[in-house]
C-alpha cells in the first residue's frame, strides 16, 4: 500500500505551501490520478482523512480526486488507444511498439485555501 507515502508527501507539499503564501489553511485539494497508477482510490481517501487530522493546515481538507484516463500511443500506426482495453498491443495495427502517453500520473490540479490574516 504506497497510498499513505504518497499522502505524506503530498501534505509535505502543501505544508511547504501554505508556510511560503502564507496560507492560514487549505480548504480542499483536487487530485488528478492516472487510471493506470497503481494508486487506489479509496484507500487514498483512508489514509487522507486518517492523516490530514494530525496536520492543522489540511485538518479540514476536502480531498477531490479526478481520473486521468489511460492512453496509449503506437510508434507504428501513429495513433492512441485506450490502454485499460487493449493494453500494449495497439487495436489498429497489432504493433507492440507502444508506450503510455498518459495515465500513470498522480498531479496536483488545484488547491482551495484561505490567506492568513495580518
Amino acid at each position: 500500500m504506497h497510498e499513505m507515502g504518497i499522502v505524506i508527501h503530498l501534505t509535505k507539499t502543501l505544508e511547504e505551501l501554505a508556510a511560503e503564501q502564507d496560507l492560514k489553511k487549505i480548504g480542499s485539494v483536487t487530485l488528478q490520478v492516472g487510471e493506470v497508477s497503481g494508486i487506489v482510490t479509496d484507500y487514498f481517501t483512508d489514509c487522507w482523512n486518517y492523516f490530514k487530522k494530525k496536520h492543522p493546515v489540511i485538518a479540514e481538507a476536502d480531498l477531490r480526486i479526478e481520473e486521468i484516463p489511460a492512453v496509449t500511443w503506437c510508434d507504428s500506426c501513429k495513433r492512441t488507444y485506450e490502454t485499460v482495453r487493449y493494453g500494449r498491443t495497439c487495436p489498429f495495427c497489432g504493433s507492440g511498439e507502444t508506450w503510455l502517453q498518459q495515465g500513470n500520473e498522480c498531479v496536483i490540479r488545484e488547491i482551495e485555501a484561505e490567506e492568513a490574516a495580518d
